[in-house]
């Protein structure tokens, strides 16, 4: 691995690179999808979309064109499925993954950029949480792809069963939403099974939680302590999974065309994945289309929110949410600090939190505003489809397929921004900012 770019350093800061990054593994997936060897006979791939399966693979999103267990061949769904991986855990964690097999030197360089996207604060012990990440998340998929096979084996002849095992092991843990089982059904088929539902589950909340907070619960027995940062993630984890299931359980209980029709096992496992997999997962086990106005609503507010940083998930983060609560909540009891489990936190931490809400609040609702006049639908189908996309989620009402060009594009930078993270993109695209000499007098304006 060698990243040694010519020029002014200032020039590619590790921000820049990054986005970068992603863009070029995203082109060459475009060029790899478009093979004929990539899909089925007879059957060509646009450019355009092309470039949106890319982008959506690399971006762990889920959002497809075509359907990808129909219209790719084997190898393709093996492309798709390497590029999962590797936007899921991180094109600069591969790279080191490449760098270590080949015993290579990680430079100071590398280790700024690596620190970058993992959204760590230091360099300290950067390469070690790089070689927890790669053995968490290769052991957590190999169990998942084993149980997977073994269950898909009643239904697929076994090559089959165990391609799809670890296709969707893969796409899962990276909270990804492709799947293989055809005609867009994703996993609607196992709605009431145990097995399917609960490995799902885990493989998604596993992905999302982050690999630091994987690393010190593993860790948790021997060092008989859990970081702040770890004891947030696993309270608004908590939370959330709660919360939707019992929203989704009461929302949807009577509705015909989801879970009225279904036993109490079947409500049961349905209302637990739904609030599982809304949180940037993209995989679903109910008709999407047959969701209540309030199922929707809520299922566009946990998109939203996402997963937790450090994660192969999206959105604005659980933590985000969590700061921007404690803020609130601070201002109402007339306190200066915000304080979580006794630790009082910084004030930049709150701006940043702030800052992350409004950018993705403004990205959103103008994608919204350029969807409702390009395409020719309702007005929360199209709200939903563009926080999926900004999500990274890949749950989708039916619109993406017949997105205009405008559409499609404006999906692809949703799904970008969403997986790049909306401060390193600004980071990335805005110029060197310099240190202010000095501070101006403070003024008071009235608010509320």
């Amino acid at each position: 691995m060698n990243l040694k770019l010519k020029g002014n350093s200032r020039v590619w800061t590790p921000p820049r690179i990054l986005a970068l990054g992603y863009a070029v593994i995203i082109l060459l997936g475009s060029f790899l999808l478009m093979l004929p060897q990539s899909h089925q006979s007879g059957e060509g791939l646009s450019f355009l979309n092309a470039f949106f399966t890319a982008t959506s693979a690399t971006c762990v999103t889920g959002l497809v064109v075509v359907d990808t267990g129909t219209f790719f061949t084997p190898f393709g769904q093996t492309v798709i499925m390497c590029l999962i991986q590797i936007g899921g855990l991180g094109f600069m964690t591969m790279a080191t993954l490449i760098a270590l097999v080949f015993r290579r030197r990680i430079s100071l360089r590398e280790r700024l950029i690596l620190q970058e996207s993992m959204n760590q604060g230091d360099m300290e012990g950067i390469v070690r949480l790089i070689k927890k990440v790669l053995y968490y998340s290769f052991a957590i998929e190999l169990v998942g792809a084993i149980v997977f096979s073994l269950r898909l084996m009643m239904d697929h002849p076994p090559g089959q069963a165990v391609f799809f095992g670890i296709f969707h092991a893969v796409s899962l843990f990276n909270n990804a939403g492709f799947d293989l089982f055809g005609e867009y059904r994703s996993l609607t088929g196992y709605v009431a099974d145990p097995v399917m539902n609960l490995v799902a589950i885990l493989l998604i909340v596993l992905g999302g939680l982050g690999f630091v907070v994987l690393s010190d619960l593993i860790e948790f027995r021997k060092n008989r302590r859990l970081s702040l940062h770890t004891k947030s993630v696993l309270l608004m984890t908590g939370i959330l999974l709660a919360a939707g299931f019992v929203l989704v359980l009461v929302f949807e209980f009577t509705n015909p065309g989801t879970l009225g029709k279904l036993s109490w096992g079947g409500k049961f496992w349905a209302s637990l994945f739904h609030s599982t997999t809304t949180r940037t997962a993209g995989a679903n086990t109910v008709d999407l289309t047959q969701l209540r106005q309030a199922t929707l609503l809520l299922t566009i507010i946990f998109m939203f929110i996402g997963g937790s940083p450090g994660s192969t998930a999206g959105g604005v983060k659980t933590t985000t949410i969590l700061l921007m609560f404690g803020a609130v909540l601070a201002m109402l009891r007339g306190r200066k600090d915000v304080v979580l489990f006794r630790f009082r936190l910084g004030q930049e931490r709150i701006f940043k939190a702030l800052t992350i809400v409004v950018f993705a609040l403004v990205l959103v609702i103008t994608a919204t505003m350029i969807l409702s006049m390009t395409e020719s639908t309702d007005f929360l189908t199209v709200l939903f489809e563009a926080t999926s996309a900004f999500g990274t989620v890949g749950l989708s009402l039916g619109l993406t397929p017949h997105l205009t060009v405008i559409g499609k594009l404006l999906i692809c930078l949703l799904m970008f921004a969403g997986r790049v993270g909306l401060i390193t993109l600004a980071y990335a695209l805005a110029p060197k900012q310099e240190k202010e000499p000095f501070r101006y007098a403070e003024g008071k304006i009235m608010i509320g």
